[in-house]
């Protein structure tokens, strides 16, 4: 007996050993699952740090290499290329692009003497890798859009340019050159040059059709002027249409929207200044306008946009803040349902006063460029109940007291104000022809890319 007690006191000694060395065991690996825990934490936020150079707190993003601050609302900046460092003055329209073997994100904007390009995949290291120069001279309006790889480049110049300086046609450049840059920055020559019309205010493509539009061209009394990109190197002039009258920019799809007389046609939308006017393009050769509809306060029809479903159109006039017809930034919503009979939906109106330029629709967001205003969000989802509500924004341009304007380089620049189609601006007024010009948010990595007129290359992010 005294064997078995013993034995079972030994039985009980070895297994509180046991749980002794297991719950040390269990201890330790606490301790580094704390350890490992709290690092993965700070990683993650250093992460957060790393990747924004101006982080949006209570309203103000601090630029941390520059100490510019800007305004801003959900929106951090996490990448910027300066107008001294593409060699430029004057900053306009910008598109993006994205290499279908990489993946990698490109950003194009247009210059007053020429088209930049710059790698956007590493948004808080963005390499500028070069500029296409102009055709003919420096101006301020540059217009461009993507098709199959290949941009599509037009220009517009003032009245007083001489016709020579005007010849500018539609430069095409196969962007999968930019994959083989190893010495950037460099100068690209164009891979065709369009010479069919000379002057172009704007450049618009139907991805799904394959044809471009250039519109407020010397052709045409500036109206439709399509080409055929079935050759996207090399292309190819369509058909023409003047009978509606200049059009300043568009948009064209294949029709797919709530009207059922027009599903499948090819649906050209122009803000032609004074009005917008409904086209049916689907024939070249027989092109013939649907319907036109005008607004009230109507100073200067800029440029609009669809809604996913076709059924709303997004028009912004560009005059209108500035000639004080209306108080704030002005949205003019058409409802497109009957494209024979479109009638105004609603009006928005933001709390800035900044003139609106250009917007663009993803989904259910609406990207506004509002000049000295930056980039403006809104959400659409309710549009049908006539609602529009912003909810973030990032303000790209910044106003010294004196007057003068904040701008992305070493050196001293003035500030740039539009001339021909617009009034000169008033010193101090926020409606004024200065910042952001354009936007782009359709990248699969959800960054954003703004072009402003007097800084440069913008690339912001929501926040999470």
């Amino acid at each position: 007996m005294v064997n078995i007690f013993g034995f079972l006191s030994f039985k009980t000694y070895l297994f509180s050993k046991l749980d002794a060395l297991n719950y040390m065991k269990n201890y330790i690996f606490f301790i580094l699952y704390l350890f490992l825990f709290s690092a993965c934490i700070s990683e993650d936020y250093d992460d957060v740090e790393l990747n924004s150079i101006a982080i949006c707190k209570d309203g103000i993003a601090i630029d941390n290499i520059s100490g510019i601050s800007y305004k801003c609302k959900n929106y951090d900046l996490i990448g910027l290329v300066s107008l001294e460092t593409m060699d430029a003055t004057r900053a306009n329209d910008s598109w993006g692009w994205t290499d279908p073997v990489t993946g990698k994100e490109f950003a194009l904007i247009g210059l007053d003497n020429g088209t930049g390009f710059v790698d956007i995949s590493d948004p808080i290291n963005p390499v500028y890798l070069g500029k296409l120069p102009t055709q003919t001279i420096s101006t301020i309006w540059r217009d461009l859009k993507v098709y199959k790889n290949h941009v599509y480049i037009v220009a517009d110049f003032k009245s007083s340019s001489t016709e020579s300086e005007k010849d500018h046609g539609v430069q095409v450049f196969d962007l999968t050159r930019l994959s083989s840059v190893t010495n950037p920055p460099e100068i690209f020559m164009s891979d065709f040059v369009y010479k069919e019309h000379g002057k172009g205010h704007n450049i618009v493509i139907n991805e799904d059709s394959g044809f471009a539009y250039s519109v407020g061209t010397n052709t045409f009394s500036g109206g439709v002027h399509a080409i055929n990109l079935a050759n996207p190197k090399a292309p190819v002039f369509a058909g023409g249409f003047a009978d509606a009258g200049y059009t300043h920019d568009a948009q064209v799809v294949n029709y797919k929207g709530p009207d059922l007389d027009y599903t499948g046609k090819e649906i050209y939308v122009g803000s032609n200044a004074d009005k917008v006017v409904i086209i049916d393009v689907t024939d070249k050769k027989n092109i013939n306008v649907i319907s036109t509809v005008e607004y009230s306060k109507t100073q200067y029809t800029h440029q609009g946009w669809f809604t996913d479903d076709q059924k709303y159109f997004i028009v912004g006039d560009e005059l209108d803040e500035y000639k004080k017809e209306v108080i704030n930034t002005r949205s003019i919503v058409f409802d497109f349902t009957d494209l024979d009979n479109p009638i105004l939906h609603f009006e928005f109106e933001n709390t800035t006063d900044a003139i609106d330029h250009n917007g663009y629709v993803h989904k259910n967001n609406f990207y506004l460029a509002s000049y000295t205003a930056g980039l403006r969000v809104m959400d659409i989802s309710n549009i049908d109940k006539k609602s529009i509500v912003e909810t973030g924004f990032f303000d790209t341009y910044n106003e010294k007291e004196d007057g003068g304007i904040v701008i992305l380089s070493d050196s001293n620049r003035t500030s740039h104000s539009q001339d021909d189609d617009h009034d000169n601006p008033k010193k101090g007024n926020a409606a004024e022809f200065n910042g952001a010009w354009s936007v782009y948010p359709y990248f699969k990595s959800k960054n954003i890319i703004i072009s402003d007129i007097n800084s440069g290359l913008f690339i912001v992010k929501k926040q999470n």
